[in-house]
């Protein structure tokens, strides 16, 4: 439910409205707003007193949230989330661009890698140390030693890294070196991980599942909030369906729909979403145009020689043409680039 405070309300009433929530048990999320702060109270209704509640100073009244995802949705907030990682915002009127290859392979790959997306503006780096693969045979990943790698060239360029986590027990470590912790898609589902990445307090992004409902989706990121975790960013990365042209369907019509029900910022990625280098650029324009707030994009310095994901990914003539390309769909819309119009390939 939401306690909705009168805009005369004091700082003192709102607070002691809050310790009253919390002695009834409650999970407490005051929102404060320039004109009217706002409560969102988390837990079960039956049997409390809200009339007394109600009847506190300041209380204006009482707004049940219907929807099954609390703090996520914009019942209790209306206003646009924006996530600050470092000098980067995400959401809002910028379009952050996250770039890099699938994983980190050696050394020279993604110091390579970090100085391309760099220097043709991308935002953020990623690259996978620890890789989830279908098959156990295919490359997993450098783990730790992917991790260093992965830090050290983003130093270098001077941008944030994203980096996936699989495992409770590596959150810790993972967080040491990342700027934001990943969920993949196939993890979307595992609650456990959701609450660790949720204690943390490092911005998390969040992949759709390879079958999840908006629903589901949306309360994976309810699991992250409800540990204490608001910097939740939402990641559409297609889902599986009966069509196999392509390796997944990316679902357009989900941003527009979760961009209208949460006030999280949607990122989308093309890459994984189609698994096809040549259709990533029209469905990277198509992500802008229905409102995403990013960009997560696979760029190889040579995808004929990546271990994993070569065929999704973008050489850097083709990634220097896309973002000249992305700076003018996403101007006319109303979105900035966060580091400037891309430099000419």
């Amino acid at each position: 439910m939401i306690i909705v405070m009168r805009n005369d309300a004091t700082m003192e009433q709102c607070q002691r409205v809050e310790q009253r929530l919390k002695d009834m048990g409650f999970k407490t999320h005051p929102i404060y707003g320039e004109q009217q702060t706002v409560i969102g109270a988390i837990g079960d209704t039956k049997g409390a007193a809200l009339d007394a509640v109600l009847n506190m100073p300041g209380v204006e009244k009482i707004v049940p949230i219907m929807k099954p995802y609390k703090l996520v949705g914009r019942e209790l907030k209306r206003d646009d989330t924006v996530i600050k990682v470092r000098d980067v915002s995400i959401g809002g009127e910028h379009l952050a661009v996250i770039a890099g290859p699938c994983a980190v392979e050696n050394e020279d790959q993604i110091f390579e890698a970090a100085r391309i997306v760099k220097s043709l503006g991308a935002d953020i780096l990623r690259g996978g140390a620890y890789k989830p693969r279908t098959s156990p045979y295919a490359f997993q990943g450098l783990e730790e030693l992917g991790l260093k790698m992965l830090r050290e060239a983003a130093s270098e360029v001077d941008i944030p890294v994203v980096t996936e986590v699989l495992d409770t027990r590596d959150v810790e470590l993972v967080s040491e070196y990342a700027d934001i912790l990943q969920v993949g898609a196939r993890n979307m589902h595992n609650f456990r991980l959701l609450r660790e990445v949720g204690r943390s307090d490092k911005p998390v992004l969040l992949k759709r599942g390879l079958a999840a409902t908006i629903e589901e989706w949306l309360l994976a990121a309810e699991y992250v909030m409800d540990a204490g975790n608001s910097q939740v960013i939402l990641c559409e990365r297609g889902i599986r369906t009966y069509e196999t042209m392509m390796r997944n369907t990316l679902d357009l019509a989900a941003v527009a729909l979760v961009k209208q029900l949460s006030h999280l910022p949607v990122v989308v990625d093309p890459s994984h979403g189609t698994g096809l280098s040549a259709l990533v650029p029209a469905m990277a324009k198509g992500a802008i145009a229905v409102g995403a707030d990013g960009l997560m994009l696979e760029v190889h310095p040579d995808p004929s020689r990546a271990l994993c994901d070569g065929q999704e990914s973008l050489d850097p003539v083709q990634f220097g043409i896309l973002m000249d390309e992305v700076s003018k769909v996403a101007g006319a819309l109303g979105k900035r680039l966060v580091n400037g119009k891309a430099k000419p390939a």
